[in-house]
């Protein structure tokens, strides 16, 4: 039987203490509660697998709890249970939302089958609400030698709880091969959460990872919950970490290893059942030595490292992505399918893809909208990307084809060039360009830059 975290609701403390030891004995985590407020209370603090509660309490009763759960947006399935149980009220109880009612005396065997049917519905839901985000979104393509290795060594380590750490330059699939690992592990039934180190400001980071109570800083004007307690009984993706502060890399390091995080405000630990996956795209070691980033923490994290390849170093890999991308966007649009030549992709081959396999889904889009002639040919190639129709690759010669596509280069090259000194904050880099960062936003969109992992955005 797989393990669930119980929420037990009914105003009887003998019931309370029979139920959860029941629960517990089978291997169960159970929590006990005596009215509708708390519990409410509860199931807004922490992602309950059920909840079981009595119909028939003092002040608001087990329907009114329902009601009240089914309002603050509580996604756990709730089981009512009553001793005087009539047929008007599981009529009622149902229609607000029960998974179940259950007569008193409760007999266990009914009750731990109960429990075990909706822990199965509740995956159901979860792979199903998985599935339908994933299609066409969350999908590796791939059909060379680079990415062979890569797959292989996916699944080697998916179904361990080792923590994995992937490297790989800005658009390369770091969250996509997350995704991967999680939904190839035994935690795929349970959440996938991510959260940018690098896109969050440093003062709220804490908050971010840890939730906080209500009241604990200026603005908290409720409680959060972090992105470890909704990941309990999952995975955690934490990209780019690499770029978290020191102050905060101490605190992840105590969570890692003692399992449980408190809220900023908070009084108590809370325990936490979480796998951690990192990724960056800057290198951990050199980090260490320069004392930015804690060696404690980078054993901790770099149990397993995944290295993934540029797009430039896959280019076998550019057919099967282009047709890919290309399906993936007609769906989208409700357009007829559309071909590129021989030609096309022999250009698109050429190029050096300095933003990756994101940077080609943009360019698919775009190459898309342009092909006129009912396909995309070398001509829709060197409209939308010039510098793949010339053949400069990055850092090739600068001194071949026209000056058009030559001075994009160049403006290209310097900007990525310039992110990656200042670490991918984005007022740095327009200051040490000499540009308002609006004009350097523009500039971005017209070279093809991608600047959803770009800090300082905000």
């Amino acid at each position: 039987m797989t393990k669930a975290d119980i929420l037990i609701v009914d105003d009887e403390a003998n019931t309370l203490a029979s139920l959860s030891r029941a629960f517990r004995l089978a291997g169960h985590e159970a929590t006990v509660c005596d009215n509708a407020a708390r519990a409410l209370e509860l199931a807004k603090s922490r992602p309950f697998d059920l909840i079981l509660s009595d119909v028939v309490m003092p002040n608001r009763d087990g329907l009114a709890l329902l009601e009240d759960l089914k309002n603050a947006g509580v996604a756990a399935p709730v089981v009512m249970m009553s001793g005087q149980a009539h047929i008007e009220m599981a009529v009622k109880a149902t229609r607000l939302g029960a998974l179940d009612f259950l007569e008193k005396p409760l007999s266990t065997d009914k009750l731990l089958l109960t429990v075990e049917n909706a822990l199965k519905l509740k995956r159901l839901e979860v792979e199903n609400r998985d599935l339908r985000s994933r299609v066409g979104k969350h999908e590796i393509v791939w059909s060379g030698d680079a990415m062979r290795r890569v797959m292989a060594q996916i699944e080697r380590v998916a179904a361990s709880e080792a923590r994995v750490c992937i490297y790989g330059e800005t658009g390369t699939g770091k969250e996509l091969v997350a995704r991967t690992l999680h939904e190839k592990s035994a935690r795929r039934g349970g959440p996938f959460v991510t959260l940018n180190c690098a896109a969050v400001p440093a003062e709220l980071i804490e908050s971010e990872l840890f939730g906080h109570e209500k009241g604990s800083f200026t603005g908290a004007a409720q409680r959060h919950i972090g992105k470890f307690e909704q990941a309990h009984r999952g995975t955690l993706f934490l990209d780019e970490i690499g770029d978290m502060p020191l102050a905060m890399q101490a605190k992840l390091l105590r969570v890692l290893e003692e399992g449980e995080v408190e809220r900023v405000g908070g009084d108590k630990s809370i325990p936490v059942d979480v796998r951690v996956l990192v990724a960056t795209h800057r290198n951990l070691e050199d980090l260490v030595k320069e004392g930015k980033f804690r060696q404690d923490l980078f054993h901790r994290v770099y149990v397993f490292p995944l290295v993934l390849p540029p797009l430039r170093q896959r280019k076998e890999d550019i057919p099967v992505l282009l047709k890919h991308f290309a399906a993936q966007v007609c769906s989208q649009n409700g357009w007829k399918p559309v071909p590129f030549t021989a030609e096309a992709i022999e250009s698109l081959q050429r190029y050096s893809w300095p933003g990756n396999v994101r940077e080609m889904r943009n360019v698919v889009e775009r190459l898309l909208l342009l092909a006129v002639s009912g396909e995309v040919d070398r001509s829709t190639v060197e409209l939308a990307l010039p510098e793949a129709q010339s053949g400069m690759p990055s850092g090739g010669e600068p001194g071949i084809g026209p000056l058009a596509p030559r001075v994009a280069q160049y403006e290209r090259e310097a900007i990525l060039a310039e992110l990656q000194r200042q670490q991918h904050h984005i007022t740095n880099t327009a200051k040490a360009l000499g540009l308002e960062r609006s004009h350097l936003y523009k500039k971005c969109q017209q070279l093809g830059i991608e600047m959803r992992a770009v800090r300082g955005t905000r």
